[in-house]
């Protein structure tokens, strides 16, 4: 009986053990609910390495999202290099379809009937109505004064020389109605080194002009006046046959407009690299509103070739031509297709290989 009773006492600590429940795995835990009729259920509980898997997953989703973004915005600057290309070349067609109009605007003026100048006084409003129009003008060229625009290359036979543009006053003749009544520059065309560096040296007219700044402005004034008169007079009386007047033939025109490159005037120095007209004008001592003329006689003198007039045709001619503006064109649209093709061709998904 009590080994009986031990055995029983036994097999109760073994079935109490058994049915006991086990502790959970490190970091993570179930309960056991009991429920009525039916087999007990196990509920799981995430634990921290759950949570810590799950963040990495939601930022790996993010990161790749924003990667998406990013690479959205990368396919959209692909084809920036084609837009602006595409931009230019439609640039150009306007820039053609202006030259176009602009150099026939200046054909239609030269053909006109040419002016006389001899009853128009010096004005802004006229050079604007005036501009590319043939004029006619009468009078005398003052030497003295004339100023030199350059350096200016011209091909001769195939041979580049350099050289410069002669601007000479053109100066009322007393008493004919037919000359200019106000002084006109005109550019007498193209003229060599050689042709520059004689008129350069004359030392006489420095020396004068030095010994009078110390005179008075007053007395200079009257000195210069008496001088001017006596030399008039001597002029008409014994150098009459020297001075003679000319007809010239030329086209209106305004000032330039340089190039960035293109130095600025120093007319303290004589140096002028661009034609600016009323700071011509003020330095040969003539008003501001003073017309400028290219001479374009053709008719040259063998035996006197300098200056050489400008050619007619140049003054329709233009550093940038219609055609050019069309290579211009056709340039930039080939680029902006080659940059498209190959933005395109990037964005291609590869084709896997088998």
């Amino acid at each position: 009986m009590a080994m009986a009773s031990n055995l029983r006492a036994k097999t109760a600590i073994i079935s109490k053990a058994l049915t006991r429940p086990r502790p959970a795995a490190p970091g993570a835990f179930y309960a056991v609910s009991n429920q009525s009729h039916s087999l007990p259920q196990k509920h799981w509980v995430p634990s921290s390495s759950f949570y810590i898997s799950t963040s990495a997953a939601a930022a790996a989703s993010s990161s790749s999202a924003d990667k998406e973004k990013g690479s959205k915005w990368s396919r959209w600057f692909l084809f920036l290099p084609g837009a602006i290309t595409f931009g230019l070349g439609t640039w150009q067609i306007f820039r053609r379809q202006d030259k176009i109009k602009m150099l026939d605007y200046r054909q239609k003026r030269l053909e006109m009937e040419p002016l006389k100048l001899n009853n128009m006084p010096p004005s802004s409003e006229i050079l604007e109505t005036l501009e590319f129009r043939r004029v006619v003008c009468k009078g005398v060229f003052d030497n003295g004064r004339s100023i030199y625009i350059g350096p200016r290359s011209r091909s001769i036979s195939g041979v580049t020389e350099n050289g410069y543009y002669v601007i000479t006053p053109l100066m009322p003749i007393p008493g004919d109605v037919e000359s200019v009544q106000s002084p006109v520059l005109v550019n007498r065309g193209w003229v060599p080194r050689s042709w520059r560096d004689k008129s350069f040296e004359v030392p006489q007219d420095g020396e004068k002009s030095s010994s009078m700044n110390g005179v008075p402005a007053q007395q200079n004034e009257q000195s210069w006046w008496r001088m001017f008169q006596s030399k008039k007079k001597k002029a008409v009386e014994n150098q009459a046959p020297a001075i003679t007047s000319v007809e010239v033939t030329g086209v209106v025109r305004g000032s330039e407009k340089p190039s960035i490159f293109v130095p600025a005037n120093d007319p303290n120095s004589g140096q002028w690299f661009y034609v600016d007209v009323p700071a011509i004008a003020v330095a040969c001592g003539l008003p501001k509103e003073t017309l400028l003329i290219e001479d374009i006689n053709e008719n040259v003198d063998p035996s006197n070739p300098y200056p050489v007039p400008k050619d007619v045709n140049a003054l329709i001619h233009s550093s940038v031509m219609p055609q050019d503006h069309l290579n211009y064109t056709l340039t930039w649209y080939s680029l902006s297709a080659a940059v498209t093709f190959m933005a395109f061709k990037r964005l291609k998904p590869k084709s896997s290989r088998r």
